[in-house]
């Protein structure tokens, strides 16, 4: 799963790995996850641009750490997703 490797290099501190493979997803965690990407660059303008379209509040207290956490939990709650029946 691409967003848990993001995930991986995000806790490491390495955004810049986490960033190429978020730019390419537009799911709202994939959106959330390149929010927080921008968040730890420190380029909050666009990590605020990312909050919105993921569909969440911009973090009052900037802790990336406690967003990463909160993007896993997120990540867990979803049902996976549903497998191609197609022959």
């Amino acid at each position: 799963m691409p967003l848990g490797t993001a995930v991986r290099h995000l806790r490491k501190g390495d955004w810049t790995k986490a960033h190429a493979i978020v730019q390419n997803d537009e799911s709202e965690l994939g959106c959330w996850a390149h929010g927080i990407v921008h968040l730890m660059e420190g380029d909050l303008g666009n990590a605020r641009y990312w909050y919105r379209r993921a569909g969440r509040p911009f973090p009052r207290e900037r802790d990336a750490i406690a967003e990463i956490d909160a993007l896993v939990a997120q990540m867990k709650a979803q049902p996976p997703a549903a497998e191609s029946t197609t022959p």
